[in-house]
């Protein structure tokens, strides 16, 4: 991993035509603009088109990027838009479930015991990407980008281009929500869920 300092090196030497110096800027951020794409879109589909078309609109838009913040927060304002983006496009689109084949795939994997412990961690973040699609964009999309992503409160703010003081609040509306959904299966009960941001 790359300090911010190294970051902007990459940058500087990306914007002089380094290809070298863009694909491992690139390569240095992928994993956790993927995961919180991840985390956005709700599966990894959708977060590998979305990750994509962050890698993609980085490249393009490099020259915009000003230092004012840190690369990393930058781009993960790109990916969190990307992943938006990707929402908006999966909710014209038509949905299809094939129960017969994720029932066998489901099975397969069961019998497979060599896999016990790959199937937990599956199983754990499925729980929990289930639990956070129950939760409103407003308060999951900070939520992910301070759990995942690994940013502080101001860098979330930056990126969502929203005050400290809400972030802070969305943080923790978000993570009760989570805590709720978990706690009720992931089935939690619409009353309770929070539909407002503050």
């Amino acid at each position: 991993m790359t300090g911010p300092h190294d970051d902007l090196a990459l940058v500087e030497a990306a914007r002089n035509g380094d290809r070298a110096a863009m694909e491992r800027l690139l390569r240095t951020h992928h994993d956790r603009i993927f995961a919180v794409c991840r985390r956005i879109t709700g599966n990894d589909a959708d977060a590998a088109d979305a990750s994509q078309d962050a890698l993609i609109a980085i490249v393009r838009h490099l020259d915009r990027f000003d230092g004012r913040s840190a690369f990393g927060t930058w781009a993960y304002r790109i990916a969190t838009n990307a992943s938006l983006d990707e929402l908006r496009r999966r909710s014209r689109r038509p949905v299809v479930v094939h129960d017969d084949l994720a029932s066998s795939d489901r099975h397969r994997s069961v019998i497979d015991q060599s896999a016990n412990t790959r199937i937990d961690a599956v199983a754990d973040r499925d729980l929990i990407d289930g639990a956070l699609g129950g939760v409103p964009d407003d308060f999951r999309i900070p939520l992910v980008l301070r759990d995942v992503a690994d940013l502080d409160y101001s860098e979330i703010a930056a990126v969502l281009e929203i005050p400290i003081g809400t972030v802070k609040s969305r943080i923790a509306r978000g993570r009760a929500a989570l805590a709720q959904a978990l706690r009720d299966g992931n089935r939690p009960d619409p009353s309770e869920r929070p539909t407002t941001a503050s």
